[in-house]
């Protein structure tokens, strides 16, 4: 059994801060699970460009508001609390606060906690053994 809190995980390598947002890693590859998860706090106004594809996400809003963009399809969603999108085609999107907005993400295969977005927004297919754990 795995139990977590955010506080413990605040200011820990699990806790990653970028310019305009901060998402900590409560689960991830190495606790063996199959998935990742993880919280997320975007900045409002900031516009957010991601493409996992190596990865299949789900994020679930659970604070604020913003819009979805589907560069793939060139669809804009509203988003707000109760919203999850998943993006089980692995769209190029971005994501744009209106407020600050806290998400619950998950990946799946999962993320090792340190992967670092290239200049397209993806991030690398690391496993867990090509860290030497």
């Amino acid at each position: 059994m795995i139990v977590r809190t955010l506080e413990e995980i605040t200011d820990t390598d699990r806790d990653v801060v970028t310019p305009h947002w901060r998402s900590k890693r409560i689960v991830l590859a190495g606790d063996g699970v199959g998935f990742s998860v993880h919280e997320t706090v975007l900045e409002a106004g900031s516009v957010n460009e991601f493409w996992y594809a190596n990865h299949i996400e789900a994020v679930f809003i659970t604070q604020g508001e913003g819009e979805l963009y589907d560069r793939d399809n060139d669809v804009t969603y509203k988003l707000g609390p109760g919203s999850i999108y998943v993006l089980n085609g692995h769209e190029r999107h971005q994501l744009r606060p209106t407020t600050e907005m806290r998400t619950v993400c998950v990946f799946n295969p999962p993320v090792t906690g340190r992967e670092v977005h290239d200049e397209n927004g993806v991030y690398p297919l690391i496993t867990e053994g090509e860290l030497g754990s």
